[in-house]
């Protein structure tokens, strides 16, 4: 059975709502080499875990973790979740779990590893106990998957019951994913600033106040921390930028929930995934969804402050090596309709860029798009 007080949720009864918050993990372990410690945390939750990873994980789960678990006698199996967290996969790994008689899930890998086996764990009413390979993402720590098309289009999300019953966020695993993941990471993570300011930085409530100013102390860290952790990988600066892409990222959202969570960066990369699919990955169109954000705000509200922080964005991306054209993400040769269709897609009803203060037109986004690195046009008046 899932621990029922794993996840601390917040609850807030108001006289027209009732508010529900997945804030964090029941447990979050994390330091060099606590991986050890998974077969320990999996034996709480269940005797038959069900290891759900990516083709490109899948020899840690079945060389790393299978062995932990028969010697502490967990019978394990490890799957793929295949291309993609998408429909096919999801209804796969379900029917595998049930004939495994799974009774904990087990995910290792990327974000969509991850969000998959959030969703499979979700979906059977099992806990989940989630690994993360790089930190590219917040997804070991979050309430939310996202679900994918086989080739990589966004589709839809999904708010799950509770965050996961275990994290373990060892940074020796960490360590062995390549750069571009860490990097990705940072994209993916400062943009929970610039929505989340955006979004709810007018709001007077307690959590979601606490949640903005969050994101502000996560943009600081990683301006003040990035660059010098990216050249010394697993030294203590690495490990606190590790921490701010990984957890304190999450945490923004669970405090904050959906309105604080995204705005039209992330919508910006939903577009995208329509016409770059697998091409370039999460954090870096999130990343270029920032400075598309700027730049609508720039362009339609004649806002300063937005064009001077685009330009602050563009050096720091210089620097650590974060996308800032289409070009960076493989999209030099886009064509007028490509770029329709991922702008389209961008703004359709149910979009996360309609939390912006103002309505954006569809000639207006695809402007902003092919702009992101113009010399700001806008003068301080005296």
């Amino acid at each position: 059975m899932p621990n029922q007080h794993s996840t601390e949720t917040l609850s807030t009864q108001t006289s027209s709502s009732f508010l529900s918050l997945t804030v964090s993990p029941g447990k979050v372990i994390r330091g060099a080499g606590v991986l050890s410690t998974v077969a320990s945390e999996v034996a709480r939750l269940g005797t038959r875990p069900f290891i759900v990873s990516g083709n490109h994980t899948l020899d840690i789960s079945q060389e790393s973790l299978q062995p932990i678990f028969q010697s502490q006698e967990l019978h394990s199996v490890s799957v793929s979740y295949g291309v993609d967290c998408c429909e096919a996969s999801l209804k796969a790994l379900r029917k595998a779990a049930k004939e495994h008689k799974a009774d904990i899930i087990v995910g290792v890998g990327g974000g969509k590893a991850l969000d998959t086996a959030k969703l499979v764990a979700h979906q059977l009413k099992l806990p989940v106990v989630t690994i993360p390979t790089s930190a590219a993402t917040c997804a070991a720590w979050t309430a939310l998957s996202n679900v994918y098309s086989a080739t990589g289009a966004f589709l839809y999300d999904v708010a799950l019951s509770r965050c996961p019953d275990v994290l373990i966020l060892d940074y020796d695993l960490i360590q062995t994913a390549p750069q571009r993941t860490l990097v990705a990471g940072i994209g993916d993570a400062i943009a929970k600033w610039y929505e989340a300011s955006v979004s709810s930085g007018h709001l007077q409530e307690t959590l979601i106040i606490a949640a903005v100013q969050q994101a502000r102390v996560l943009r600081d860290i990683l301006f003040q921390k990035s660059a010098v952790a990216l050249q010394s990988s697993g030294s203590e600066v690495w490990q606190e930028v590790v921490d701010a892409t990984v957890l304190l990222a999450g945490v923004i959202g669970g405090l904050g929930g959906a309105q604080c969570r995204t705005v039209a960066a992330h919508a910006v990369h939903n577009g995208l995934t329509h016409i770059a699919g697998h091409g370039s990955i999460h954090g870096e169109k999130v990343a270029y969804g920032i400075l598309v954000q700027l730049r609508l705000e720039e362009m339609i509200q004649g806002n300063q402050l937005a064009a001077s922080a685009r330009q602050q964005l563009l050096k720091f991306y210089a620097e650590i090596g974060l996308p800032q054209k289409l070009a960076d993400l493989g999209l030099g040769n886009i064509t007028l309709g490509e770029l329709q269709t991922a702008a389209e897609t961008s703004l359709e009803p149910n979009s996360d860029i309609h939390r912006l203060p103002f309505n954006v037109a569809l000639e207006q986004l695809m402007a902003a798009m092919v702009s992101t690195t113009a010399p700001s046009q806008l003068k301080i008046k005296n």
